[in-house]
């Protein structure tokens, strides 16, 4: 019998082993219906209703003011995979085992990425585990007809979203990018092409609203999973005249980065091309909540919203700025990690309310069944807590640590470490030097101050719970790479300074220039016909 069943016979009421499969569903029973909603490396600040004054995001904003918005809301991780295998199974990274975005390097293979890091970067599971009853599964069981579309990135086939307890799998595969781009024709192979120039939200959008529209009736579990905001970063002509027109407007700075340790990084949120791939988001967001209103299902929808890390503000494409939070995607410190973070559960009076419990991305599992009165699966959703109490009006849960781990160099610049959070303490301690930061977050939410030296017994007594946990769960660490050569690494170092670093700024003011056109059909957003 696999694990897998085990759970299911555990804690599946009535469940009997001798005539009962793990896909077996009960009948429907007006249970309420779960939309959530993921945004790909959305930072925190890239709301209108999260503090930018630059991007435009009025659908997203209308239901946060519909929600309770957790103030301190956290993915599981600083880079995609990860966080998401840690959403589908209320794990933490170091727990189900996949702690790096998969395809990345690892082990001696690092060195073919000329990084010239001291470090040999961990293995890590290549594929969501069939042993974890994923929230797909839980809700299936229960009779909830689901559905996926969009980024998948948590394995190949024989590991796709219909592997792990989705009926339908609109786009989701082992791809992290839109290959081929944001507008039709794509290369995705569980997504036909229908029209050239159709844009890639809208249509996870429309899909998700038909799937809902034939299960109306029924209670379903549909999960939206936006291949946006991630690169390559691709627009239309009119938004990015809209924002280009509203950057100068604005005021367009004369830097816009700045060397962070080992990248530069963005500082400013002037970027047309980002802005208008947000605003693309924004409507599609828009497209499904009137869906919602249109078929008389709001008042009986759970919906979730999130990001499953930060902006990238450094590498890849350099989209944004998390500013004031120090970082991004790939980093660390709260850019890395800190996103936009909203629950919807109509019912409950929660309109216009925030909350500043720390919560975190392995929550949503423990809290959709609760919401949806399913009995927990502790032992599944082992570093999740149901965050209900909170929407029900309670004022805090127990204080308790939350716990990241990534023993990987990120491609935007961050360094090998593991975190603990514990109320207003933070703990980071690095793999290179085994050095530790502490920070203060509730009076230095930027962590611009590291006080570990100031409060020593603070600092032993979290990175010993730190070390405590990450043995209790068996996680991996990366090596010394005995090749390392210091001379090619301060090269690199100085090549990002001297070269990399002033040409960012060129091209940013290139994006900005009236006369900008990156090709004639604005990455097949223009169709035209001869």
């Amino acid at each position: 019998m696999t694990v897998k069943s085990l759970l299911l016979f555990t804690f599946t009421l009535g469940a009997m082993i001798s005539c009962r499969t793990k896909f077996e569903k009960k009948e429907p029973n007006k249970r309420p219906n779960v939309v959530f909603i993921l945004v790909d490396d959305l930072g925190y600040h890239d709301l209108s209703f999260t503090g930018s004054p630059f991007y435009e995001t009025p659908n997203i904003d209308r239901l946060a003011q519909e929600s309770m918005v957790f103030t301190q809301g956290y993915a599981a991780s600083r880079v995609c995979s990860p966080s998401r295998a840690s959403i589908m199974t209320g794990k933490f990274t170091a727990r189900h085992g996949i702690t790096d975005w998969i395809g990345a390097a690892y082990g001696e293979d690092w060195r073919k990425t000329n990084r010239h890091d001291k470090l040999l970067p961990a293995d890590y599971e290549h594929a969501l585990p069939d042993s974890e009853m994923t929230l797909a599964e839980a809700l299936k069981n229960e009779g909830y007809k689901t559905f996926f579309g969009g980024k998948w990135h948590l394995g190949s086939k024989g590991s796709y979203p219909e592997d792990h307890g989705f009926d339908i799998n609109v786009g989701g595969w082992e791809s992290g990018s839109p290959k081929g781009g944001y507008f039709s024709p794509w290369k995705n192979p569980n997504l036909d092409n229908r029209f050239d120039g159709e844009n890639l939200s809208m249509r996870l959008a429309t899909e998700t609203a038909d799937f809902i529209r034939k299960h109306k009736d029924s209670s379903f579990f549909a999960f939206l999973s936006f291949y946006a905001v991630h690169g390559p970063i691709q627009t239309a002509q009119n938004k990015w005249e809209k924002y280009r027109s509203k950057a100068s407007e604005l005021g367009i700075k004369d830097r816009g980065y700045k060397m962070e340790r080992v990248l530069p990084i963005r500082q400013v949120q002037d970027n047309p091309i980002y802005a208008g791939l947000v605003e693309h988001m924004d409507d599609a967001v828009g497209y499904l909540l009137n869906t919602l209103d249109e078929l008389g299902l709001d008042d009986n929808t759970i919906i979730l919203f999130t990001s499953d890390n930060g902006g990238v503000a450094s590498g890849d494409n350099y989209s944004t700025s998390n500013l004031p939070l120090r970082g991004g995607k790939g980093y660390q410190w709260e850019g890395g990690i800190r996103e936009p973070y909203f629950i919807k559960a109509p019912w409950l009076n929660t309109k216009g309310m925030t909350h500043d419990y720390p919560v975190i991305g392995t929550d949503f599992y423990p809290t959709i069944l609760d919401l949806a009165e399913i009995e927990l699966i502790p032992d599944q959703h082992t570093d999740g807590a149901s965050l209900k109490p909170l929407l029900e009006g309670q004022q805090n849960l127990p204080e308790r640590p939350l716990y990241w781990h990534y023993p990987h160099y990120g491609n935007q610049g961050g360094e090998p470490s593991s975190i603990i959070r514990e109320g207003q303490w933070k703990l980071i301690h690095y793999w290179e030097d085994n050095r530790n930061e502490l920070y203060d977050l509730q009076k230095d939410p930027e962590e611009n101050q590291d006080v570990s030296n100031l409060n020593t017994e603070i600092t032993k007594t979290l990175q010993l719970k730190l070390m405590e946990w990450l043995k209790s769960v068996d996680a991996k660490q990366p090596v010394k790479d005995t090749l390392y050569n210091d001379s090619l690494s301060q090269k690199r170092k100085a090549y990002m300074t001297s070269t990399l670093l002033p040409r960012l700024e060129q091209e940013r003011l290139n994006v900005l220039s009236i006369d900008f056109e990156p090709n004639p059909d604005w990455w097949n957003s223009k169709v035209t016909t001869d």
